[in-house]
Formats: structure tokens, sequence, C-alpha cells
């Protein structure tokens, strides 16, 4: 049998004087270590290096401002923390559990430092030899994460220890416990750059701290040991691991009982499909950025302002899909061979270089924006096909040539200046000197023929050029020039002939928001973004008020809202809009020389959409390139969806006081039962534009010559009893013609001559 050895006790024999000895030297040691704790305590703030607890009574910590939709969803916060303050009574009682239970379960009994877990994190911090476990409290937090620089968590130093402890103590002597709570969850990151559990709530859940149930108070409330490593979005089944932990110590604390802690840790991770819209309406949220910069300066991006803009994202979204589908559908090929490199093959080239912020883009560009009629109110802004790559906004920044689209504009003005739709005019070659030593300018239309005599109603749906320069030198350049300004055009339009098929450069937005003076028969509505701006509590701090201009009268309006109507019905977009809407639209298609730029901005009773599609430096997009063709296929698959969720309105009403005759479309003059069927239509007229005399050519008695019950025009007036040949005035026939291109563009010319370049056409 093995000896015995006998124990230490039995070894050594301690004599009582030994133990004298050994029982003062610890309590010295313990003294010695106590008088260094208080002298390092009381040395903690020397030289003011603690920050003062008075701040906390104006505590007011920075809060992105969020965005809004019109319908109230966030789109996205504004400022470099994510964070919304709510009062601690707000929140789900179950948040509060969670983080008290698992942050500092006696934080409602100690006073800033639970002395029991210093005592067990320096009991486990020895037997471990590591820093295995804190010990630091809610309020002790909060000091840290309120004061970073004067108590910052990355100095690990017993004196930054101390300092938190302190001004722990101090908070606790001047706060509430639901005070100090309520500043906590406030403050706290929580990981995806949100602060704060409201912020956090929205982030993961969709949904305000208000109404978390216990599973998601309990992720959140799992963050904050290792905001990276817990962050649910990222590890999602880590996130589960620690929320189950937590889940246990509501158990252990009596606050869940076994059964509902394990049918809460069987609730599934429901992350929300997106916290917010973020990613959609880019070039929206950046215009709306830019404009309330501009009126509040840095306070936008840390007072927590709550700004409702005008967007409706489901119409955003269907015009990010509509145009994005078209562009691609160019590069496929779909409407004709497309020769440059696509954009998905420029994405695959750009490799891992990430975001970046061109002005200019190698690849098919394009832009829409959806303005509601009567408000002004932007609902959808596409300002380019990639934010991330490009931030330039085509929409509001860049200047484009507008092409045929600009050509109401022209046809208004002359029928303010007394012109009827039935008026006529010869489609045929115009030649112009641009100066004296080039060739003459010889503007011609898209398909390159002339169709001879014709109505201005059919010369605008039919969108032909000649007519319309030579209606434009009739009016006289400066007439059309102001027409283009009421119709809130802000670029320089100069005086020359070529502008009447819109060669001078526009800014998109307002080119677009000149169509709603159609849309609502006579007044435009100027763009607008914002609804209204709130502060914190709720108060409105901005409000822009709508704004509208009367542009035409009533009667004259409807004449021409009917009249682009006829550009859906039977002109250059019946194929791609006409045959495949039900609901009343007009509209005008746009091309410029060459393809370089194609358009269409089409309205309906109570929206106004416009899309532009081109390179950012100017080119020949491909060979027949039309707006009827490239773009308006767009507006059709947009607003197509829209009206899936939206009612249809009904046509607009026309105004009384308009006369209606029956009109032979090739003359101009009123009917006669000799005219042929298809050669008869309904034509509404101002009062005293109506033509007087019945068609002459159409007669069992032959060419009579001359006008048949009718007096002719009177003096001044413009020819409406007979047919015009549409010679231009005698003072601008050779008068020079000013080149209004961008000289990032180097065109050739029109097509048969050497004017200016970059003319449009259709």
């Amino acid at each position: 049998m093995a000896r015995r050895l006998p124990s230490f006790r039995a070894r050594v024999r301690l004599t009582p004087r030994a133990r004298r000895i050994i029982l003062v030297s610890f309590f010295a040691v313990v003294a010695f270590m106590l008088a260094v704790l208080t002298a390092a305590w009381n040395r903690a703030c020397a030289g003011n290096s603690c920050p003062s607890i008075a701040e906390l009574g104006v505590y007011d910590p920075n809060q992105a401002s969020k965005v809004y939709a019109a319908d109230g969803r966030l789109i996205t916060d504004l400022g470099q923390e994510r964070r919304t303050v709510v009062p601690l009574a707000e929140m789900s009682p179950v948040v509060k559990a969670a983080f008290v239970t698992t942050e500092d379960k006696r934080f409602y009994e100690h006073h800033g430092i639970d002395w029991y877990r210093v005592l067990g994190a320096v009991r486990s911090n020895l037997v471990e030899m590591r820093m295995a476990e804190g010990f630091s409290t809610i309020t002790m937090q909060l000091a840290r994460n309120i004061w970073t620089e004067d108590i910052s968590g990355r100095d690990k130093s017993l004196r930054r220890k101390l300092r938190e402890a302190k001004v722990a103590r101090e908070i606790e002597e001047k706060y509430s416990k639901d005070r100090i709570l309520e500043l906590y969850l406030n403050q706290i990151d929580l990981g995806n750059r949100a602060f704060g559990v409201e912020a956090a709530s929205q982030r993961y859940f969709g949904k305000s701290v208000r109404d978390l149930n216990v599973a998601e108070a309990a992720t959140l409330a799992a963050i904050p040991k290792a905001p990276s490593r817990y962050n649910p979005r990222k590890n999602p089944n880590l996130s589960i691991q620690r929320r189950n932990t937590v889940l246990n110590l509501l158990r252990d604390n009596g606050l869940l009982s076994p059964d509902e802690a394990e049918r809460w840790k069987a609730y599934p991770l429901l992350l929300s499909s997106s916290s917010d819209y973020s990613g959609t309406a880019e070039y929206f949220v950046e215009f709306v950025r830019q404009q309330l910069d501009a009126r509040f300066g840095s306070d936008l991006y840390r007072s927590g302002f709550r700004i409702y803009t005008t967007l409706d994202l489901d119409t955003q979204q269907a015009a990010e899909r509509a145009l994005e589908a078209r562009l691609e559908a160019i590069e496929s090929g779909a409407d004709g061979k497309f020769e440059y490199p696509t954009y998905q093959q420029y994405q695959n080239s750009k490799g891992d270089e990430g975001d970046r912020d061109l002005r200019s883009t190698p690849y098919l560009q394009g832009l829409m924006v959806t303005i509601e009629a009567k408000t002004g109110q932007i609902r959808a802004m596409v300002g380019g096909r990639d934010f991330g790559d490009s931030k330039f906004n085509r929409a509001t920044q860049s200047l484009r040539q507008p092409g045929s689209t600009f050509k109401p504009i022209t046809y208004s003005a002359a029928i303010e200046a007394g012109y009827p739709l039935s008026h006529v005019m010869v489609d045929d070659s115009l030649s112009l000197i641009v100066k004296p030593d080039e060739p003459p300018w010889t503007p011609m239309n898209y398909d390159l023929k002339y169709e001879g005599p014709m109505t201005l109603r059919r010369a605008l749906y039919l969108s032909r050029n000649t007519i319309a320069i030579k209606l434009g030198m009739e009016l006289g350049e400066q007439a059309v020039v102001s027409e283009a300004a009421k119709f809130g055009i802000s670029t320089r339009v100069p005086p020359v002939p070529s502008i009447h098929i819109g060669s001078a450069d526009v800014i998109p937005l307002e080119m677009i928001a000149a169509y709603t003076t159609f849309a609502n028969l006579g007044t435009r509505s100027v763009p607008n973004s914002i609804l209204r701006v709130e502060d914190r509590s709720g108060k409105i701090v901005w409000q822009p008020a709508p704004r509208s201009v009367a542009v035409l009268d009533s009667a004259h309006a409807w004449l021409m809202t009917d009249a682009l109507r006829d550009v859906v019905r039977h002109g250059t977009a019946v194929g791609s809009v006409g045959a495949r809407i039900n609901f009343p639209a007009g509209g005008k298609t746009g091309t410029t020389n060459d393809g370089f730029d194609v358009w269409y901005i089409g309205f309906t009773p109570d929206l106004v959409t416009g899309l532009w599609i081109g390179f950012d430096q100017p080119r020949k997009i491909k060979s027949n390139a039309q707006g009827g063709v490239l773009a308006a296929p767009a507006w059709t698959a947009m607003m197509r969806e829209v009206y899936e969720r939206r009612a249809i309105p009904a046509a607009w009403p026309r105004p009384a006081g308009l006369t209606a005759l029956d009109i032979d479309k090739t003359t101009g003059y009123k009917a006669t039962p000799f005219c042929p069927k298809d050669v008869h239509y309904i034509e509404s007229f101002i009062p005293g534009t109506e033509p007087t005399g019945f068609c002459p050519i159409h007669s069992p008695f032959g060419n009579v010559g001359g006008v048949m019950g009718g007096a002719g025009p009177a003096p001044g007036q413009p020819p409406s009893t007979a047919p015009a040949i549409g010679v231009p005035r005698t003072d601008t026939v050779g008068a020079p013609l000013v080149p209004t291109t961008r000289t990032t563009q180097g065109g050739t010319g029109v097509m048969g001559g050497t004017g200016p370049p970059a003319t449009p056409r259709q």
C-alpha cells in the first residue's frame, strides 16, 4: 500500500507569529492596492479629461434626415449615422427587457457600477489569465458611446476604465434610470450604419421598434456584443445563435417561460427584403438633396428632418424597368443592328473598380420623367442608367436638342396668332442661304419625301419638317422664342429658322414639363419634388407652394391637345403607342439629325411622361433611329403598368365656344358633297378663324378659283380661307443661320446641304 503524503498544513506548521506576519502583509497589500486605486480614481479626471455630464441635459444626437415617398414609404436616409430618436415609453417593452437582461441585468439596482460584476470579472480574468470578461454597465456604455473622444473604447488602459466608471456614477446621480436607458437605446451602434433601436428595427425588419416581437427584440439585443459579427444581414446563422442565447437569458431571469423561450427560438429570422428603397430613385434623391443642401446646409445631415417628396415609388420602379428594358432591347439589335459595346459589356470590362462618377459614359444612356399634370409633382425621375457609375443627372443637368418635340411650341404660337389647324401649307423643298460663301441650307423631312399641300394638323402629326420651318418663319422667330419662354424653356433659344424643328438645346425636365400645358388645357405646372420638410417633432419647417403659369386659353389649348392626340391616333406614334393603349393620350415623337437623340413625350389628362435616349457624347444611335420606334415603346410599357393601378381618366372636355366644320383636308376649305369621302374630316375652330369658302377643287364646275361662299381674310390676318403655299417671309429668306449645337458634337450638316450641324428632323 502506498504511503499517504502528509497535508500541507501537516508538513508546514506556521507559528502564530508567522501567521500574524502573513495576515498583516495581506492587509498591507490590500491597503496599498486600495490606496493606488483611490489615487487613480481621484486622478482619473485630472486636467478636465472627463466630459461634463451637463451635456446630457441638452443631449441632441445627430440624426439622419429621412426621405419619404409621397405615400409615406421610406426611400433612404441623408446623413452619416442612421438614427431616429424614439422615447422609451414608445418602445416595445420586450426591447427594453431584452437589452437590460443581456447587457446589465442589475441595471435598476446599481448606481453606475455593478460591483458584483466587477468582482466576477476580476475572478474570471485571473483564472483565464486574460481579459475574458468585462464589467461595463449600460451607464458606462452610454458614457463611452456618447463621449467617444474622451472615453475611447480603443483605449484599454486602467485610467480610461476609471474615467468611464466615474462619469457613469455622475450620470446616475443626476438622471433617472429610464432616462439613462432611453439615451442608451437611441445611441448604441447596432451595425449596418444603424444607430439606435429605431433605425436598426427599420433597417433589419422594416418596421418600428414599437412593433417588434420577442424574437426580433432579442435579435437586436444580440448585436452590441459585436455589431459586425452579429449583424443579421451579414451573418444570419451567428445572429440566430446569439439571439437564442438572449432568449435563454430572458428565460433564466423569469421573463419568459421555458415553453415561450423554445417557441421564440423556433421563430425564423424574417428580415425585410429591403429596409428602405435606397437603390431606387437615386437620381431623384440626389436632385432633392441638392435643393435641401442649398437651403439647410449641414443641418440636413444631422438634424433628423423628415422629408416628404412627391415621388410615387410604384411609378418610379415602372419607369426604371421600362427604360432599362428598352435600352437593352436596342442594344440587343431588336430594332436593327447596334454597333457599339453594350452596357453589360462595359460593366464586364470595368471589373472590380467599384463606383465611379463619370459625367460622360461610353454606353447608351437614357432618361425618363413623369410629372403629375395638375400639380407639377414629379412622380418618377430616372436621370441615367447607373447612378454608381455616373451621378450626372441627364434629366436636370444635361442640354440636348429636343428635335420635333419642340414643334408643338411653334404650332401653339401659330394657333394663338389665328392660324386654324385646317390651314394648308405645302410640304416641298426649302432652300435657305446660310452664309454667302456657303451652299444653301436645304432641310428635309425624315423620309426624304415631300407630300405637297396638307393641313397644319396633318403636318404636325406626321412631323413634316419643311412645314414647321415655313410656319415658324411666317410667324417670325422672335414669336416662337417668346412662346418657348411661356412654355418654361429657360435656356437660350436663338432666333433662327432651325429652332422651329428643335435645334436649340434644352434641359430635358423643362421640355417634358412644357407638355403639362397640353395635359391641363392651357396651364403649365412648374415641376416640384418636395411636399414638405418636418423637424423631429413634426413641425413643418418648409413647404414649397405649387406653382403654375397660364400659357394658353382653354380653347387654343384644346385644339393643340386634340392635334397631339392625332400623333397617337394617326401619326408617328400610332403603332408604338396608339395601338397599344386604352386610355386617352397625346404626345410627340422627336429625332434629331443623324439619329443622335430620340425622344417621346406623351401625356394623359393627369400625367406627363417624357423620355430621351442617346449617348452622352452625341453620335448616331443606329441607322433609321426614330423617336417613335426607339423611345415611344418605353413610354407605352411604363404607362400601361401605371394605369393597371390607377383609374383611367376621362378624356379632355371640349370647351364651350369652339365651332366645328366639315373640311376637305386636301384644300382646307369647307367640304362640299362633291369632295371625295376620304378627304372629309371634322375640324374645330376658334370663332372667326373658320374658312368661309367651299372647296373650289372638287366641284362639278371644275376649279372655279376664288373663294366660294365667303369673304377673304381680314387685312393683316393669316390666310385661313385658302391654301397657303408656305413661302417664307422675305425678310428671313437668306438670313444667316447661327449654328446652335454643342461643341462636343461634330455634325456634318443636314441632309442635302451644309447648313447648321445636327439640325433635327422628325
